[in-house]
């Protein structure tokens, strides 16, 4: 028999301490328990920089890691059995993993602890909601009082081609040189690219406390296991507040090619600052990229022109094949930004005046039954239709690297999405032209969609 491999982690940065309450329910594989949820995060984040969007791939090949808390009168410590190799050097764990390892435990018992054990915040209104959001971001330490806006988020997708991840990398080298920070999802592609690229700039301008901030949720973080550089970890609870997490923190937005979840992404933000409220609430947007890219950023564009209107396209600029202008955009927008909070007496560090519609909170589950039931009509309030539109690519990404999402699909078959004809057609060419750029899955796989738009 095999004999296994079992290393004792000290905590780094969070968490030294745990009440018997909570250790227990850490341990439970049963109702109440949330064991296997820490075991899924904790190895994502071991499994940091592995080339793959693929969780069953994942789960299967650590089939036998396991996760334990040794409970001692001093705190606590983590028994990892076979864990990933490549988190350790000379049978120590790089630090960042460490760290990295730990904000996984903090988020977890805090998100249990406050959603489902407590019920502390109302999940049925929108200011609950936000709350939420807000208090799982204040006990990560993403929102710092008293700094000043230089925070830029950053989308674009995992599966990218070599010259749209350097166009990235050197987009996030112009950030870090103008002193910003970065923000992204925290895997790989358009979301590594920013953060590897504002780490040169940042060393050239003598920062040391730079900060590259990814924000997940259970459901991908398998399949988008953080990337190396980042150094500010957030566990959302789930996507719909992990989306409203970015907009909250983002001072600007630039937006990097990408997929289905990059197409998400821009719908989500686009549905929420078509609202009335917040027309005159400036959070800057950009849609950039490098000259082979021009393509797919036109046709997002006219994507966009056709089912949402001119007035959406009004609220995003487009640069292609500069990075050093896009970041420059992106900081000078943000003195608008700075003015309009000042003169509001808003917070610099959360965007508490944004208002968002609840049909853009509520929790967004891809069933067959759910894909087929959206309302996708062309004389539905734009608004209204982004979000309905968002969700759609919300279950193509569910079906293309959530665990659920892929049974449901090998039980079932594909999702089908239906709705006006015109509209179809417009989702159905989008949705093909990512297939023939390969924006749907990493390189190298051969891509079954796992939808069908029935025109």
């Amino acid at each position: 028999m095999k004999s296994r491999t079992v290393i004792e982690v000290m905590p780094e940065g969070a968490l030294e301490v745990l009440s018997q309450h909570e250790v227990d329910r850490l341990r439970s594989t049963g109702e109440g328990g949330y064991h296997e949820l820490l075991r899924r995060c904790a190895l994502a984040v071991l499994n940091s920089g592995a080339e793959t969007d693929d969780t069953r791939e994942v789960l299967e090949r650590y089939r036998d890691f396991e996760i334990s808390i040794v409970q001692q009168d001093r705190g606590v410590k983590l028994a990892l059995t076979d864990a990933p190799e490549t988190a350790f050097v000379d049978g120590q764990m790089i630090r960042g993993i460490r760290e990295l390892l730990f904000a996984v435990l903090r988020d977890v018992i805090y998100i249990n602890n406050e959603f489902t054990v407590s019920g502390q915040f109302d999940l049925n209104s929108t200011y609950g909601i936000t709350n939420a959001v807000f208090h799982v971001l204040r006990n990560a330490g993403a929102l710092r009082p008293g700094a000043d806006l230089n925070v830029v988020v950053c989308w674009g997708g995992h599966s990218i081609g070599r010259e749209e991840y350097e166009y990235t990398k050197e987009t996030g080298y112009q950030l870090g040189l103008r002193k910003l920070n970065v923000c992204t999802g925290c895997g790989a592609g358009a979301m590594k690219g920013p953060m590897k690229g504002a780490t040169i700039g940042h060393a050239k301008q003598r920062i040391r406390n730079g900060r590259y901030i990814g924000l997940t949720e259970p459901g991908i973080i398998a399949a988008e296991s953080p990337n190396p550089i980042v150094n500010e970890l957030v566990i959302m609870p789930d996507m719909e507040k992990r989306l409203e997490g970015f907009i909250r923190l983002a001072h600007s937005i630039i937006i990097f090619p990408g997929g289905a979840g990059t197409a998400e992404e821009i719908l989500f933000l686009l549905g929420i600052l078509l609202h009335p409220d917040n027309a005159d609430i400036p959070l800057p947007m950009i849609l950039t990229g490098p000259e082979s890219s021009r393509p797919y950023l036109e046709r997002i564009d006219a994507f966009i022109g056709a089912t949402l209107g001119a007035e959406a396209q009004k609220r995003y600029s487009m640069i292609i094949g500069d990075p050093a202008a896009a970041a420059a955009w992106a900081q000078t927008r943000m003195q608008h930004v700075r003015d309009y909070r000042r003169s509001q007496s808003d917070a610099y560090y959360f965007n508490w005046r944004l208002t968002i519609d609840p049909v853009f909170q509520r929790p967004f589950v891809a069933t067959h039954e759910a894909m087929a039931a959206l309302e996708i009509r062309r004389d539905l309030p734009p608004a209204v239709l982004a979000a309905n539109l968002r969700r759609a690519f919300s279950g193509i990404v569910s079906g293309n690297i959530r665990e659920e999402g892929i049974r449901a699909i090998e039980e079932h078959g594909p999702f089908e999405i239906r709705g006006d004809r015109s509209v179809l057609a417009e989702l159905d060419g989008l949705l093909r032209a990512f297939v023939a750029q390969h924006r749907m899955r990493l390189p190298g796989r051969a891509y079954v969609p796992c939808y069908r738009v029935v025109i």
